[in-house]
């Protein structure tokens, strides 16, 4: 994998507290040894328990370059395995999702397994009498990942068999989820909708660092938002409502106070949102009959604290973020050094107004989707930026917005709105878990974790 891998002080030496080498973003080798070292040590999204409500059920997705398959076994419990059989390496599952049944068969020789991944059957089993097949790893069915954890119906994996927690790892950032869950009146989250999948020819970490990047919306997205936000001041004087569309697109133009004033909060391992104070998502209309609805379910106390709450983008370290008061999700699943794929979920809160699923599947379409005018312009800067890096004129990115030095790092704690502390804070993280080795870092024992999906 290069000199990256086998000199630590060369890898740490990319990272500095202001700025980051361009390497980090454009060099094969560095993507190589993050698949091999941070996709493993860190905890990675895997999917919503929503999508496997039932025995059989699955889903595939990967953590880093490894395929990955989660499963709900007969007794409810969920199970996230290595999508490779382990005879000749073939997939198991090659469907996004679906219902296998009691067991999965390999379609290549038909060796066939339980839910939970035990070996089940193996055709012509005398075959292998006398061979040792019983002591190897083959006989233990299809290999688990090193640690599963499910919170709030959240599926979450660590590929590692032995590292942090998964308590230690995200710590008090799991508040940005359930608030996101406690929306619903029943405490509970669907997923429903295909995501909406856009490649995006740019390295996975642009993705992640704009998520908190509040000083280019006004900029960025002038052309597309500020124009629906002109016609619509066009149109008003007409009468009626302000549509539900303006409503979405409207607060991208909003003025660098409003995003300082935002404010920001940093966590341990790269975790933060933006969001403090208020959001752009802080002032839709009222939905008719909701707020009763949480009033009756949690008390008026509970129910003013769960909405008041509207933090903008949650980002949990390495490759998602999450939108608590719209009920959007993102995964940047990194493909190349220059390749990176986005899948956009959507999710209903259960025995909520049905107008409130409208209004995400809007923004989903509006601001997510390939199809989208705001995607675009986005796009269009993460493509100019992994062009320009192979500029030789300047080796390093600057991320030095509100630097204080000497600032803490792998701490809890408030910025601005417009700082850049978060990118600080994930480059912390990532140089932290890009350093650890792949099969063993320190952290509480990974039988903890599974026994808590099941």
């Amino acid at each position: 994998m290069g000199k990256y891998a086998s000199d630590p002080q060369a890898l740490k030496a990319l990272v500095k507290p202001e700025c980051v080498h361009r390497d980090v973003y454009i060099d094969p080798d560095v993507f190589q040894l993050e698949m091999k070292r941070l996709f493993a040590n860190t905890w990675v999204y895997v999917g919503h328990a929503s999508q496997i409500p039932n025995p059989g059920d699955y889903l595939t997705t990967d953590i880093g370059d490894q395929p990955v398959l989660a499963s709900r076994h007969g007794d409810g419990s969920i199970h996230v395995l290595y999508n490779r059989c382990p005879h000749k390496g073939t997939k198991i599952a090659s469907e996004p999702c679906g219902n296998t049944g009691k067991f999965f068969r390999c379609p290549y020789h038909a060796w066939s397994f339980k839910t939970d991944g035990k070996l089940l059957a193996i055709p012509m089993k005398k075959g292998y009498e006398g061979t040792g097949l019983k002591q190897s790893d083959a006989s233990r069915g299809l290999k688990p990942v090193g640690a599963t954890h499910v919170h709030r119906d959240f599926i979450f994996a660590r590929l590692a068999p032995e590292g942090i927690g998964f308590e230690d790892f995200f710590g008090e950032s799991l508040t940005s989820i359930d608030n996101m869950v406690d929306r619903s009146p029943e405490g509970k989250l669907v997923l429903e909708g295909a995501p909406l999948r856009y490649m995006h020819t740019c390295n996975w970490k642009m993705l992640v660092e704009n998520q908190t990047d509040t000083c280019h919306p006004m900029v960025a997205h002038e052309s597309s938002a500020g124009t629906a936000v002109s016609v619509w001041e066009r149109e008003k004087e007409k009468g009626g409502p302000k549509p539900m569309a303006v409503e979405l697109y409207a607060p991208f133009m909003s003025s660098y106070d409003f995003f300082e004033g935002m404010g920001l909060r940093v966590w341990p391992n790269g975790h933060g949102h933006t969001g403090v104070n208020t959001s752009i998502h802080a002032d839709y209309s009222a939905v008719p009959g909701y707020f009763e609805q949480m009033v009756e379910a949690y008390g008026e106390e509970r129910a003013k604290k769960i909405l008041g709450e509207n933090r903008h983008n949650t980002v949990y370290f390495p490759n998602i973020m999450i939108k608590g008061p719209i009920q959007t999700l993102r995964v940047f699943k990194p493909i190349a050094a220059d390749r990176t794929l986005v899948e956009s979920y959507t999710f209903r809160l259960v025995g909520a107004p049905d107008m409130l699923f409208e209004r995400t599947l809007m923004y989903n379409r509006f601001i997510n989707a390939p199809t989208s005018i705001v995607g675009h312009d986005d796009l269009e800067m993460y493509e100019r930026a992994q062009q320009g890096l192979h500029a030789d004129g300047q080796e390093w990115v600057d991320i030095r917005r509100l630097y204080e030095p000497g600032e803490a790092e792998d701490v809890t704690d408030l910025a601005g709105g417009t700082s850049e502390r978060q990118m600080r804070n994930q480059f912390h993280a990532w140089l932290k878990f890009m350093n650890a080795p792949g099969d063993a870092t320190s952290g509480e024992d990974s039988a903890q974790d599974r026994e808590a999906a099941e």
